[in-house]
């Protein structure tokens, strides 16, 4: 396998939630120590895409946009321009039920024939930003992007040679229903304790 380098992104406003995402906890830990711990069943090192004040107290490397202002493909860019192996993951802090065996069934798919590998969600949507990227194709097609006012990750995606995870393919691991549980606001915060403490009951 590849060697893999993790990245956090954290730098959203976190407008809707009234705090920053990166620091709310779940099951006793932050939402970025949830993610850590998912890309470490992967990933080399693992660092925090962020520019905002604080989240070097995480303990991990913190990796500053570039292009300030321009959402999670600014960051995606950051990250694959601070990456020096073949392959970064990538994953939003906000998407705190991400597992390492996720991660693992993800890394499974990079082949030589691919730029990124991406997984699509239950209702079919494809999700950008828990995926893998190889650095050299996609640091260049994201600068064309950036340059050219286009800021969606999934342009970025559109773009390149992805492999496609179907949600099939990742349905059988532990969790998967929560895997692209994206926690925004207040309300998605109260439910995601709720389903976790559901998760640990049936357990």
């Amino acid at each position: 396998m590849s060697v893999i380098e993790g990245f956090i992104l954290t730098g959203g406003a976190s407008s809707r939630m009234g705090e920053s995402k990166a620091h709310l906890r779940l099951g006793g830990q932050t939402f970025v120590a949830r993610a850590r711990e998912a890309l470490a069943a992967i990933a080399s090192q693992v660092s925090v895409v962020s520019s905002h004040v604080g989240d070097e107290a995480f303990g991990l490397a913190v990796v500053p946009d570039i292009y300030e202002g321009a959402g999670a493909l600014g960051g995606l860019h950051a990250a694959l321009t601070a990456a020096r192996a073949d392959w970064i993951a990538i994953v939003s802090c906000d998407l705190p039920f991400v597992s390492g065996e996720l991660f693992v069934r993800l890394a499974a798919f990079v082949r030589a024939d691919a730029d990124a590998v991406a997984p699509v969600q239950e209702d079919g949507r494809l999700q950008p930003l828990c995926a893998l990227y190889r650095r050299e194709p996609c640091l260049a097609t994201a600068e064309a992007l950036l340059r050219a006012g286009e800021l969606r990750p999934r342009a970025l995606l559109g773009r390149l040679r992805t492999r496609l995870v179907k949600f099939a393919e990742l349905s059988d691991l532990a969790g998967a229903p929560l895997f692209f549980r994206n926690v925004n606001t207040p309300e998605d915060y109260a439910a995601a304790a709720r389903e976790l403490a559901a998760l640990k009951t049936e357990g």
